[in-house]
């Protein structure tokens, strides 16, 4: 077994659980004041909480840099993609397309990215990340793997995996 940072509360974890999460028994699970979870237990909370905790050091390696979160995302997705149009880019990186568009013009004026035209339709145009935003991901690869690594050491492969998979079923709720 690994050990884990002190920074990660044990937890025990029940398989057969709905969706793979940790269950941990609490006595009063409700507020005595309302019905909502204490914060400690609310899921909105507890994801941003998370979100923050991963994003802190991921931050400062981007600050550094020279971009924001929004801009780190936008090139990670079009990299991926190779060329992709807008809006596309802003489900895929989880911005508004008006956000997007702000940002991309940035991203434009600093030569991370390029308007591409759409091969089968002439009238619209994708986006394409330059040589400069590759390099932008390429110089801070290694950095933000370390960054991730260590949160997936200190959950373990399994449940790594169960909590990427636990999310994306959240996502998929109507």
């Amino acid at each position: 077994m690994l050990n884990k940072p002190a920074s990660f509360r044990q937890t025990s974890i029940n398989i057969e659980s709905t969706l793979g999460w940790p269950k941990r028994e609490m006595a009063g699970s409700m507020t005595s004041r309302s019905k909502l979870p204490p914060t400690a237990r609310s899921l909105p909370i507890t994801l941003i909480r998370a979100r923050e905790h991963i994003m802190a050091p991921i931050r400062k390696v981007l600050v550094e840099e020279g971009i924001t979160e929004q801009q780190w995302r936008v090139l990670r997705v079009v990299s991926e993609a190779g060329t992709i149009d807008a809006t596309e880019v802003s489900e895929r990186a989880c911005l508004l397309l008006p956000s997007l568009t702000r940002i991309v013009r940035a991203m434009l004026e600093r030569g991370l990215l390029e308007r591409v035209q759409d091969t089968d339709d002439r009238r619209r145009q994708n986006l394409s990340v330059t040589p400069a935003g590759q390099a932008v991901i390429d110089r801070n690869l290694e950095e933000t793997t370390e960054i991730m690594d260590k949160f997936r050491i200190a959950l373990g492969d399994e449940q790594h995996e169960a909590l990427i998979d636990a999310l994306t079923a959240i996502c998929e709720v109507e």
